[in-house]
């Protein structure tokens, strides 16, 4: 409740920033430590085709086409999922809005739910320092752990160190050319929605180059703002 004793709507955050910025890991902590739930559009166009809903139906006729999925499709699901109890505390948005006209669908949405954007929390981060960082890391193919060239190499050159398979993989598009090209896209892409979002004074700016555990702790100071 606010100091009026209103019972206050569940706090909204999205989490803006390039691949490879931490978003799944922040939003996994902000999860932990407020209980909201983190939604990532992707994982619910997933869900929502294989539970069948209406929308996820939809969903899938235009997939199976081979089109894309549209924005009254998504917010459909959207919508959706926001319904279920565990949102109850207030979701984490994750990959979506991804532009100015999702945005405002979003707000449509909230608003019919006598909800708000409370934060836009956008990571931001070097670059050059990105492409270093996205470029070097590679996996066990055996286990999954995740390695990199300068900053987690192995104990033993290509050698898990936890289950000692000698598989490590690389994602194909983690070359240093990909993923600059992947970063300039995502500032294209983002850079009217951080208007629209500082426009509405909603709009939070981390640095997401540091310690993992500085950068958790500077948004979950705008998560504890956002949701008492």
């Amino acid at each position: 409740m606010d100091g009026s004793g209103t019972p206050q709507a569940a706090p909204v955050l999205i989490l803006l920033g390039p691949p490879g910025a931490g978003k799944g890991t922040q939003a996994r902590l902000l999860e932990e430590r407020f209980g909201l739930v983190q939604l990532s559009t992707g994982d619910l166009l997933r869900a929502a085709v294989a539970a069948g809903t209406d929308a996820g139906n939809q969903a899938k006729d235009v997939m199976d086409a081979g089109g894309l999925v549209g924005d009254d499709i998504v917010v459909a699901i959207l919508r959706d999922r926001m319904a279920e109890p565990d949102c109850a505390k207030g979701v984490i948005l994750d990959g979506f809005p991804r532009t100015t006209g999702q945005a405002g669908a979003l707000d449509r949405l909230l608003t019919d739910n006598g909800q708000a954007v409370n934060a836009a929390i956008s990571l931001i981060v070097d670059d050059v320092k990105m492409v270093v960082r996205i470029s070097g890391r590679f996996t066990c193919g055996a286990c999954g752990e995740g390695y990199h060239e300068a900053f987690k190499p192995p104990k033993q050159a290509d050698t898990c160190d936890v289950c000692g398979a000698r598989d490590m993989q690389r994602r194909a598009d983690d070359t240093p050319k990909t993923v600059m090209s992947r970063l300039d896209a995502y500032h294209a892409e983002t850079a009217p929605l951080l208007r629209y979002y500082g426009d509405k004074g909603v709009l939070k700016e981390v640095d997401a180059m540091g310690d993992i555990n500085a950068i958790a702790r500077d948004i979950a100071k705008i998560a504890d703002h956002a949701t008492t």
